[in-house]
């Protein structure tokens, strides 16, 4: 997103969506030996932090940095937020988060690879799969709905290449916005970053 030279910036937002399954276009399958994508199956606030800031480190995310412990802790306890983890021999490259509701729709809250792993093909892959695991949601959390819709926003402040990774994947534009929001003053996993 670059230095802000105002106290506001004009941000794009576009929403994606999935309505079936079958809309999923899957991504090529990186060296299986290297990457590996599994579930972080202990909710853990230090963890979830970690790839938040890292991944968001140089694409301003900020929305979540002032949140405390247990606001994180609140979030992960929620039933059907998961957290899938791409590591590439053994080390984390990036995350997918869903968050699930009763009724059958789940978000792509976030997704992103930290910068070292960016452009090694290990995106489309984790988008993939995460967005396999969407659908399948339900399967793993009793008493849900069948997923009917899997939705993602991005926006000009992610990777340039974010909305074009979707767009790959199957996902379909449903809403654009524009509209002006405040310039992060310190964008990045710790102050000065």
């Amino acid at each position: 997103m670059g230095v802000c030279m105002s106290e506001s910036v004009t941000v794009t937002t576009w929403y994606l969506e999935q309505t079936s399954p079958g809309d999923l276009v899957p991504a090529r399958v990186p060296d299986r030996a290297a990457v590996e994508v599994s579930p972080a199956r202990v909710a853990s606030p230090e963890f979830s932090r970690f790839l938040y800031a890292s991944v968001g480190q140089d694409i301003a995310w900020t929305d979540r940095l002032p949140w405390t412990y247990a606001r994180w802790r609140e979030f992960l306890d929620r039933p059907a937020v998961e957290t899938w983890v791409a590591y590439e021999h053994g080390t984390p490259a990036g995350f997918i988060e869903l968050d699930g509701t009763a009724e059958g729709l789940v978000e792509i809250s976030y997704f992103g690879l930290l910068p070292a792993f960016r452009g090694r093909g290990i995106g489309g892959h984790l988008l993939s799969y995460g967005t396999s695991r969407a659908w399948d949601l339900a399967s793993r959390w009793p008493g849900r709905a069948k997923v009917g819709r899997v939705w993602v926003h991005t926006c000009t402040k992610d990777g340039e290449h974010a909305r074009a990774n979707y767009e790959k994947r199957g996902f379909r534009l449903y809403r654009t916005e524009t509209g002006q929001e405040p310039c992060p003053v310190q964008p990045g996993p710790w102050p000065g970053a």
